[in-house]
């Protein structure tokens, strides 16, 4: 009396000695457009042209922290360079930001938070040449 032989649990194994049967691929679907992200990403990116307009008005503000300056008290070039960061730098990170969000939006990934990091990075950027400017004067 002997008993049927029990299947082995799981997928079938090959043979002992034959090659292994290649991995399966997964297949990766594309991702899935989402309407929201993209309205969002747009309707955030075309309002981060507001910071950026203020940030380079504030910036010809910062010409003034000069006033009080004569040409032995402050250095005008580390001054002059710090403003043209604060003016420049908001626009160039805005459009690094439009750049990657279009890019994560053509890949079809979530893309709203670009431009709340670029909103961050704005005001960073402005700061470190207000810094720039603010740290121009009585160096000599």
């Amino acid at each position: 009396m002997s008993q049927p032989p029990v299947p082995p649990a799981g997928p079938p194994q090959p043979p002992v000695g034959s090659p292994l049967p290649p991995a399966p691929v997964a297949v990766t679907a594309p991702g899935v457009r989402r309407t929201w992200d993209l309205v969002l990403t747009i309707v955030l990116l075309v309002l981060l042209i507001v910071p950026a307009l203020i940030a380079s008005y504030m910036a010809v503000f910062l010409v003034f922290a000069f006033d009080a300056c004569s040409s032995d008290t402050c250095n005008d070039g580390l001054g002059t360079a710090g403003f043209f960061v604060a003016m420049i730098a908001p626009w160039a990170v805005l459009v690094v930001a439009a750049v990657v969000a279009i890019v994560l939006l053509v890949r079809r990934r979530l893309a709203f938070w670009v431009p709340l990091v670029a909103l961050v990075l704005m005001a960073l950027a402005w700061c470190g040449g207000a810094a720039i400017v603010f740290g121009s004067a009585n160096l000599r």
